[in-house]
């Protein structure tokens, strides 16, 4: 059986979208616990994340979650 990945699907490549409602949901504190999670980034992929956050005017770890959320929403459709 061959292998196939993620990023090679159709469903995968739509763009992401901000909206602000996006962001205030992400901003907003969720009613469950959350976990403290570690993810090891390059220097240079941190300093691209605080610009884009500067661009759009929220916190870079916002924006992290909310690409963490939206990659997980597509592949969830995906599979």
């Amino acid at each position: 059986m061959a292998k196939s990945y993620i990023k090679s699907l159709k469903e995968y490549e739509a763009p992401s979208e901000f909206d602000e409602r996006k962001i205030l949901s992400a901003m907003k504190k969720i009613s469950g616990r959350r976990k403290p999670t570690s993810v090891a980034l390059e220097e240079k992929t941190i300093k691209d994340l605080k610009r884009l956050a500067d661009k759009i005017e929220v916190p870079y770890q916002v924006l992290m979650r909310m690409f963490i959320l939206e990659g997980l929403k597509k592949m969830k459709k995906a599979i």
